[in-house]
């Protein structure tokens, strides 16, 4: 008897021991790396020691990133984190996560080296999961490094998408009065309201923004291209719920001003989500029947890049009268190219090597907007005044942007010197690696700005206090225009680069991404030295 009361005893410590020692080894989340779990498929977190989330096309940026980290360790310096998904079954996402980062990295080392001021930039890459699905997780963990002396987080950027939960994990970051630049964010839901005197409706107290809204934009596009008619037009809007981006930029389009009478009604479609297709093509073959059977020969398309692609070859394919179009988009459409087939590039080609359908869009940047620009202001300036203008005739809109896109251009080919791998030489054309990159030249000037000595730490609230300094004397000078932040953080009358994707053959590519002009969203240059008028909408 007493053998069998000693077992069940025994069994029953060994039942107590697992479930006190093994059981929570047992239940704890998966460890991806530092700081970075295994949740719902993903890893989910924030690490700064060059660790690329299963992502092989930044395994080489992230890596460039944690030895930048090492480098200033000793010396004065704040934490920036970049927030942006970083896994995707979608290769043409992946790179355009890479062009990303490497605008982040050039951004960080220009910021840490270019006036060689304190603080520097520790940056650490926070994976919020696909569609910022999980960003509660990552948003609590930013907060308590806002709180950590060691940490020291002194503001958040990337956020690539104009999403709910986007807004979500921005307002909650700033409510704590975590400072947030959002570089790729372009959607009219996520800012704050400048009103005609000066003051602020502040949704989200110290969030800054480099990017025009989808009505900037879509004003921009409306001021290059001058008054079409009314019928010769036609929206196409994509009716998913959830996604900011496809819904105030069909509102911005709705909003141009044309002339004449009526055009067909707008047409919608409805995506299953920003990286799928499901019946979406189906969907567009009915739109592109429609559209043939109207007058329309210019569709505005408010939907992610993925649909724009679709949606243009189906037009293309569909036999109407010979007629080419022009499909209008907004900043997504910058990462369209890099999904391009050479079959899709001979389909938008059409017959005998005519274009049959042009995209054109609100590109944030291209880098050969500057150079372009000033040669067509220096013909006009010649031919007034007779000689070649120096760079003190010409307007410094212009010149400082053109100069501040040769840095960086100076910083890419140092960076091949040094023999840092970027994952491939970072490609300007898409406009990501230039938006990037002056967000945190943006976060850096706000940061030496902030510095009360050299051995001290700005906090926090204070640096978001110095997004509406960044105007005038003080205006930050972008590869991709002057950033000039109004008192809401929103950038006045930052232009765009109104870019086609050519089907025209182009090197290696069949096709190009050709800069066609500037676009003002109040229809005029930015004022000298940017001073931003009383009323700034």
């Amino acid at each position: 008897m007493w053998q069998r009361i000693l077992c069940a005893l025994l069994v029953a410590g060994a039942v107590t021991v697992f479930f006190w020692k093994v059981w929570p080894v047992i239940r704890a989340p998966e460890t991806c790396a530092s700081g970075v779990e295994r949740s719902g498929g993903e890893c989910i977190g924030v690490n700064a020691d060059g660790y690329d989330f299963g992502t092989a096309e930044i395994t080489d940026v992230a890596r460039a990133i944690a030895d930048e980290n090492a480098r200033i360790r000793d010396e004065p310096h704040v934490t920036v984190a970049m927030v942006l998904p970083l896994q995707s079954d979608d290769a043409a996402t992946r790179r355009q996560m890479r062009s990303d980062l490497q605008g982040a990295y050039l951004g960080q080392r220009q910021a840490n080296r270019g006036k060689g001021e304190p603080p520097k930039i520790r940056l650490v890459l926070a994976n919020p999961g696909r569609g910022y699905g999980q960003h509660e997780k990552v948003v609590t963990r930013l907060l308590e490094m806002a709180d950590s002396s060691g940490d020291r987080l002194r503001a958040a950027t990337g956020f690539n998408l104009s999403l709910h939960e986007t807004r979500d994990a921005i307002a909650r970051l700033t409510r704590h009065r975590v400072p947030v630049l959002a570089s790729r964010i372009s959607s009219d839901t996520i800012t704050n309201v400048d009103s005609p005197d000066g003051t602020v409706k502040p949704l989200f107290p110290g969030l800054a923004r480099i990017l025009p809204t989808n009505h900037d934009a879509a004003d921009a596009l409306a001021d290059f291209h001058g008054g079409r008619q009314d019928e010769k037009t036609v929206l196409v809007f994509d009716k998913r719920s959830g996604d900011s981006y496809n819904q105030s930029l069909a509102k911005a389009f709705s909003g141009i001003e044309e002339e004449g009478p009526p055009g067909p009604r707008a047409m919608s479609f409805e995506s299953p989500g920003i990286d799928r297709k499901g019946g979406t093509g189906n969907q567009f073959t009915d739109l592109a029947h429609n559209i043939c059977d109207s007058a329309a020969e210019t569709v505005y398309f408010a939907g992610r890049s993925l649909h724009l692609r679709m949606f243009a070859l189906k037009l293309a394919q569909t036999p109407c009268k010979d007629r080419h179009y022009t499909v209008v988009s907004g900043s997504d459409a910058a990462s369209l190219r890099q999904a391009m087939s050479a079959d899709d590039w001979e389909q938008l080609r059409g017959r005998g090597g005519m274009p049959k359908v042009t995209v054109r869009y609100a590109a944030p940047a291209h880098p050969d907007a500057w150079r372009r620009t000033l040669a067509e202001w220096d013909a006009k300036w010649k031919a007034r005044h007779h000689r070649t203008p120096t760079d003190e005739d010409r307007p410094a809109y212009l010149t400082e942007p053109r100069d501040a896109l040769r840095t960086l251009e100076e910083r890419i080919e140092e960076v091949r010197r040094d023999g840092v791998r970027l994952g491939g030489r970072p490609d300007l054309e898409d406009s990501r690696t230039i938006l990037v990159y002056d967000g945190l030249v943006t976060i850096g000037e706000a940061l030496h700005q902030a510095q009360g000595g050299a051995s001290t730490v700005p906090g926090r609230e204070r640096v978001g206090q110095q997004w509406a300094l960044l105007q005038s004397r003080h205006r930050v000078r972008g590869a991709s225009g002057w950033i000039c932040l109004t008192n809401g953080g929103n950038p006045y009358d930052k232009p765009v680069s109104v870019v086609e994707l050519d089907p025209a053959p182009g090197r290696n590519t069949g096709g190009r991404l050709k800069f066609v002009g500037l676009g003002w969203p109040t229809g005029r240059e930015q004022p000298e030295n940017c001073v931003i008028p009383g009323d700034p909408r």
